[in-house]
C-alpha cells in the first residue's frame, strides 16, 4: 500500500506568536518534505517530539507564514507499542470526553458487551445517534454537548465515541490521520480503541476505509492533535488545502477489527 499525503496552510500573524504545526506523518520511513516560509522566506522550525508526536516549532513576527508539507508511506506502520501507564492514562475523563458524566448512558446501553462486539455497538450507536454536520459544532464542544445536539463532524463522533468507551473501562484515544477515500478531503479524527490485546480503530462517521489511514498524532482528545496551536500573538487561518491518495482503496466492515498502519 502506497499513500501520498501533503497539507497546505496560509497564515496572517498580527503580533508575534509562537507556533506549533503537528502535520508530519508519525510513522518513521516516510519520504517526506517541509517548507515554511516567511513573507515569501524560507524559515526553520525545530523538530519536536511529543510523546511520540511530531511538532515542527518556531517563533515568527508579523507577517505571512505558508506551510506545505508532502510525504510518501509504502507498507504497513508497526503496530503502537502498548504501556501500561498509558492504558490508564486514556481510562480516565479528559477535556472533551467526559466520560464520568456519560457513564450511566454507556452502561445502559452497551453494558455486558466485550472486545469487538462493543467496538461495533458503540460505533454503530454513535453513527445513528449523530448527524455530520459541517460548522454544526463549536471548537470547545465536548461529547456531552455533542450528544445532546445530536450533531457534528468527525472529532465529534470521536470525542463521544471515546467517551463511552471510557466509561465501560475500555481504554480510548483520538488519532489524527491523512484519510484517503474522504470526501470533502480534510484533516480527519478518529478513535482508537484497546482491546483484544491491540489497538483497534472506530470510525462512527464511515467517511473513510479504516486501513487507508495515514497517522498524525495521538492523545487524550482534540486538544493533544491540533494540527495547528498558536501562543503569545494573534493571527487569522486563510487557507488550508489538505490531499491523501492511495494507489489501492481497501473495502471496510465496521463489524470487523482494524488498526491504524
Amino acid at each position: 500500500m502506497l499513500r501520498t499525503v501533503s497539507a497546505h496552510l496560509e497564515l496572517t500573524v498580527f503580533e508575534p506568536a509562537h507556533l506549533a504545526f503537528s502535520v508530519a506523518v508519525a510513522p518513521a520511513g516516510a519520504r517526506e518534505s517541509m517548507l515554511i516560509t516567511f513573507d515569501g522566506t524560507p524559515i526553520e522550525s525545530i523538530e519536536r517530539d511529543d510523546a511520540g508526536n511530531r511538532l515542527h516549532t518556531l517563533d515568527v513576527p508579523a507577517g505571512r507564514v505558508i506551510l506545505d508539507y508532502s510525504a510518501e508511506f509504502a507498507g504497513r506502520a508497526p503496530a503502537p507499542v502498548v504501556d501500561e501507564v498509558e492504558l490508564l492514562r486514556y481510562l480516565r475523563p479528559s477535556r472533551y470526553c467526559e466520560s464520568d458524566a456519560l457513564a450511566p448512558t454507556a452502561r445502559a446501553e452497551f453494558g455486558g458487551l466485550k472486545g469487538a462486539d462493543v467496538l461495533a455497538a458503540v460505533s454503530s450507536w454513535v453513527g445513528q445517534k449523530l448527524a455530520y454536520v459541517p460548522g454544526s459544532s463549536l471548537p470547545t464542544d465536548g461529547a456531552v454537548r455533542t450528544l445532546l445536539s445530536r450533531q457534528g463532524v468527525c472529532r465529534d463522533y470521536a470525542h463521544l465515541v471515546i467517551a463511552l468507551l471510557r466509561a465501560l473501562d475500555v481504554p480510548a484515544r483520538l488519532v489524527a490521520v491523512y484519510a484517503p477515500g474522504l470526501d470533502p478531503m480534510d484533516f480527519h479524527a478518529v478513535a482508537e480503541a484497546y482491546v483484544e490485546g491491540a489497538w483497534h480503530v472506530v470510525d462512527a462517521t464511515l467517511l473513510a476505509p479504516r486501513a487507508s489511514l495515514l497517522r498524525i498524532s495521538t492523545g487524550r482528545d482534540a486538544a493533544d492533535t491540533a494540527f495547528l496551536s498558536s501562543f503569545h500573538g494573534a493571527l487569522t487561518l486563510d487557507g488550508i488545502s489538505v490531499g491523501a491518495v492511495v494507489d489501492a482503496l481497501p473495502g471496510d466492515d465496521p463489524r470487523d477489527l482494524a488498526v491504524i498502519g
